[in-house]
């Protein structure tokens, strides 16, 4: 068994098809289709059923796999240890992060990170909560930046920074002549809110207490669902009512929608931002480069941990 054979197996596992592995590892078929014939002799099992179509691993092919993609990972993960110890950070980082922090960290943080390190590769995957969660411990990616904490023991989170939240009201509403904001100002029937799935969501029911205040039976009519930030300030522009975005949306608005934000009466709400990896994880390097690169980007105030006090239940 070598590392070659194990490639092979990802290739044809992933394209499902012999001879498209083989270009996609820029060998020929018969090379390819040899190099696995030689691996399932050695271990005296059937890797992948070749009579179906397309071709697909067998049970216990599934299973060496999957064993296989963690033994690469591993690998992989080796010879970037030693990139690191040599004194730059070198290889691929595949990265998870969720829809209300993309777009408006990263094209603050990835011009800066990737001048300041050629080396690495940044491969990025936009995902929600839950499928980030899963990927990171299945070891599909490597790290994602989540909001925190999440209480899961399999995996580690390094805070990056912390956002406050601000209202955001049509004038139409009554709290709209207000200088500062409330729980009891947000008016269920008027807020308008992401769909299932993100957590951002989850933050403001909790701080809302939504599910609480809303009457017996109408609590599917106190929400519409959106898929994006920037869809629920549009519905605020166009229709009326309120939403709630975080700090780092702020910059994004026009000056006229500036004067529509309303902050929030201490205890103000917070949500953590971090790099969240698992546990056996030990490319330290790679940590301290997405903290300091973020306090390069970012006002200390969000970075210095001083709003820590003030984070909201996911």
């Amino acid at each position: 068994m070598n590392i070659q054979q194990l490639e092979y197996i990802l290739a044809v596992d992933e394209h499902r098809h012999f001879a498209r592995a083989a270009d996609a590892c820029f060998v020929t078929q018969p090379t390819l289709s040899m190099m696995i014939q030689k691996l399932e002799e050695e271990l005296d099992v059937r890797i992948f059923d070749r009579t179906r179509h397309p071709v697909a691993p067998t049970l216990i092919g599934s299973k060496i796999i999957a064993q296989a993609r963690l033994t690469l990972d591993c690998i992989r993960q080796i010879k970037e240890i030693v990139a690191e110890e040599k004194g730059f950070l070198h290889g691929t980082f595949r990265l998870g992060i969720i829809p209300t922090i993309a777009p408006y960290f990263l094209p603050l943080f990835l011009p800066r990170f990737v001048a300041s390190y050629p080396g690495l590769q940044l491969v990025i995957h936009e995902m929600i909560t839950s499928q980030s969660i899963e990927n990171v411990i299945r070891g599909s990616i490597d790290g994602a930046i989540l909001a925190t904490p999440l209480n899961e023991a399999r995996l580690t989170e390094h805070p990056l920074y912390y956002e406050r939240f601000f209202a955001y009201v049509s004038d139409s509403m009554p709290c709209s002549e207000k200088a500062t904001l409330g729980i009891d100002d947000i008016d269920g029937g008027r807020l308008w809110l992401l769909e299932e799935g993100h957590c951002f969501r989850s933050q403001i029911l909790h701080y809302c207490n939504l599910r609480k205040k809303a009457p017996p039976g109408e609590e599917e009519n106190i929400v519409y669902q959106a898929g994006s930030i920037e869809t629920l300030i549009r519905m605020v522009d166009q229709h009326g009512g309120m939403t709630i975005i975080p700090e780092m949306a702020i910059r994004y608005l026009n000056p006229e929608q500036q004067q529509q934000l309303k902050p929030f009466s201490d205890p103000m709400p917070v949500r953590e931002i971090s790099l969240v990896t698992r546990n056996d994880f030990i490319r330290q390097r790679m940590v301290d480069a997405f903290r300091g690169e973020t306090r390069q980007v970012l006002p200390s105030n969000m970075t210095s941990g001083e709003l820590k006090t003030f984070i909201v239940e996911i």
